[in-house]
């Protein structure tokens, strides 16, 4: 690819990114025939704007869950059991829950409880359809138009909806962990969206991959201090050693196998 336009150049890049791709300055550099310090500025700049991670060598996206949800799915099922059933504990007799949009959120409404008078709302399609598979637990499908890189329903008539509930527990999906950001999002409907579920939830609970810890989004969510309950991976610890003391009032630890 020769001769491309700077911006053009910096643009594709940055869509590559968007899309979840590690990047190499001195792949790029070959492919758009030019400099390696032309590409380290493009990435920069990059950087600069929220879209990337700078590492040694090119950058990194900023979080795996900017990927779209149909890929999310697919990827790292066996870790989100188990944060899923970390998590499945922490849920109460009587609650109304609110899953959020998020493949290991889903892997949550496989596994729910359904005999101790819980209701579930949601603004998921696919985590309704797994909800309503189990039988004998109500859900109130939040809707309007599906976003479906987001997965879920997150524009004004869902987040209009959204605040007429009084809900006991969310499992809120995030994008992407930070101590110093907290929860942050990549798309603006989706983190005012999910703003809404913190104002209107009694307790919040986040269940995140390793892969997620210390990335950030470019929508802030809210910060960990509002958290209830983290629940996270073995190896998660020894990634980000600060975790526990900077995190929420519950951190929980998945088993390897449950």
């Amino acid at each position: 690819m020769m001769n491309t336009p700077p911006l053009a150049r910096r643009d594709d890049i940055g869509r590559r990114l968007d899309e979840g791709h590690a990047v190499s300055a001195a792949d790029l550099a070959i492919e758009f025939d030019v400099s390696e310090d032309a590409i380290r500025r493009d990435l920069r700049t990059l950087a600069a704007q929220g879209r990337c991670r700078r590492v040694y060598g090119g950058a990194l996206p900023l979080s795996p869950a900017s990927t779209p949800i149909s890929t999310r799915m697919r990827e790292g099922k066996d870790n989100k059991r188990n944060l899923a059933a970390a998590a499945l504990p922490l849920i109460q007799p009587g609650e109304l829950l609110f899953l959020d949009n998020g493949s290991t959120n889903l892997a949550l409404a496989t596994m729910l409880p359904t005999d101790i008078g819980i209701s579930v709302a949601t603004n998921a399609i696919a985590i309704a359809a797994a909800v309503l598979a189990l039988g004998d637990i109500p859900v109130i499908m939040i809707g309007g138009p599906v976003d479906p890189d987001v997965g879920g329903c997150v524009g004004a008539a869902a987040t209009l909806a959204v605040q007429q509930l009084n809900i006991d527990r969310t499992f809120l999906g995030t994008c992407a962990l930070s101590i110093d950001e907290g929860l942050g999002a990549f798309d603006s409907d989706d983190a005012i969206f999910k703003r809404a579920l913190v104002d209107v939830s009694r307790q919040i609970v986040v269940m995140a991959t390793t892969e997620k810890l210390e990335t950030r989004a470019r929508h802030r969510i809210a910060p960990l201090s509002r958290l209830s309950a983290l629940v996270v991976e073995q190896d998660a610890i020894s990634a980000v050693p600060h975790l526990a003391a900077a995190a929420a009032t519950q951190l929980l630890i998945a088993p390897s196998n449950p």
